[in-house]
């Protein structure tokens, strides 16, 4: 069985920066790609970043775009996805999940076979 468990979450000013890692355990998951989603207070869970398994390939929703960062390490018994969080602005507040291996459509949640249980980032103005 599959689990993803995120950390680096917390409260940062509006401008700050933080990394959230996701580690990986029960399967390697060196072949698929993995994602990042967040969820808002009273707003529907979003797309914010994918890579695909070998790392070449990042896409990112507009609104992250030139500020977040996506990354993995395959190495052996790693496992592990990154976002890295710049300039981070009030809007960014929200439960960020990491997810891994879509079934389909890598911007759609629900095709996700695992997702982790979030970390909550909080952006003071």
């Amino acid at each position: 069985q599959v689990q993803l468990v995120e950390s680096g979450g917390g409260l940062v000013q509006a401008g700050g920066s933080l990394r959230l890692s996701c580690a990986a355990s029960g399967r390697s998951l060196s072949s698929v790609g993995m994602g990042w989603f967040r969820q808002a207070p009273g707003k529907e869970r979003e797309f914010a970043a994918f890579i695909n398994w070998s790392g070449d390939n990042t896409y990112y929703a507009d609104s992250v775009k030139g500020r977040f960062t996506i990354s993995r390490d395959n190495a052996k018994n790693k496992n592990t996805v990154y976002l890295q969080m710049n300039s981070l602005k009030p809007e960014d507040t929200a439960v960020y999940y990491c997810t891994a291996s879509p079934g389909g459509d890598y911007t759609d949640f629900d095709r996700y076979h695992y997702w982790g249980q979030g970390t909550q980032v909080t952006v003071s103005s």
